[in-house]
């Protein structure tokens, strides 16, 4: 076999892994779509009225506005699993056996984003349906919805590779679990909850130049079927080069075996 098929045939291999992983321990995975899914409880009934009036709307506007910020957050937050995985792996022991097969080296790794980003998706369906049983209501065409999940599933292949360097350079799982916690949060500081024209000057500009307020806002023009204006290329731009640094940075940390 060629070094690509050897490379597809491991990867695949080290997928069906994670996945069983996964299928046996599905509280791990359902935790990453508990947290925004009970925030978006909060924020619709406990806040929404009040927001949504600031808005120049109520409850409804305020829920269909706030479901693609939500999503945006479950998708970062479905990396902690991740980190938490890989630093497993490597603190226990399991990784030194592959290292002695004829396995591809990357993988390993391979395996794990791919597994997360299926997990991710489908975590996010649960967050999606539960916002439609609530109310919300989207205009968006099948093409949309399908641009929307694209969309989704680019952000969480960008944000698990990071979340696989951040496992790599954990010593423990506790500490795994901690590093990711800017990456689920930094939708709070884009336009997810709020729009970034209503913060003060300094958060503001932060919002309109961090990563996750022009997903946020393609994810939004999408499901609203508006207008999202450069926001989609920005977006992807983003989801490229975080996937970039993600990548080369886990491959040299694996391959020189420095944080063991």
């Amino acid at each position: 076999m060629s070094t690509l098929t050897h490379a597809v045939h491991d990867s695949t291999t080290m997928l069906r892994r994670n996945l069983k992983h996964a299928i046996r321990y599905p509280a791990v995975g359902l935790g990453s779509a508990m947290m925004p899914i009970l925030m978006l409880l909060l924020f619709v009934y406990a806040f929404g009225d009040s927001i949504g009036a600031g808005m120049g709307g109520g409850r409804d506007a305020y829920l269909n506005y706030l479901t693609p910020g939500i999503i945006i957050m479950g998708v970062a937050a479905g990396s902690m699993s991740t980190s938490i995985a890989v630093c497993s792996d490597m603190t226990e022991g399991i990784i030194n056996r592959f290292r002695t097969m004829p396995i591809t080296r990357s993988s390993f790794m391979t395996g794990h984003v791919i597994g997360s980003v299926i997990q991710t998706m489908m975590c996010m369906v649960l967050v999606v349906g539960v916002a439609l049983a609530v109310g919300f209501r989207s205009g968006a065409t099948p093409l949309e919805w399908l641009a929307a999940a694209g969309l989704l599933a680019a952000i969480a292949f960008a944000v698990t590779w990071l979340s696989v360097a951040l496992g790599l350079i954990s010593k423990t799982v506790e500490s795994a679990s901690n590093k990711p916690l800017l990456i689920q949060f930094l939708p709070f500081l884009g336009s997810a909850f709020v729009p970034a024209e209503s913060m003060s000057p300094g958060l503001r500009w932060f919002a309109e130049y961090q990563p996750f307020t022009p997903m946020t806002e393609t994810l939004r023009g999408l499901l609203s079927g508006s207008e999202i204006g450069n926001n989609g290329w920005i977006s992807l731009a983003w989801c490229a080069g975080i996937a970039l640094i993600g990548y080369v940075w886990s491959r040299s940390l694996f391959n020189s075996g420095t944080t063991r």
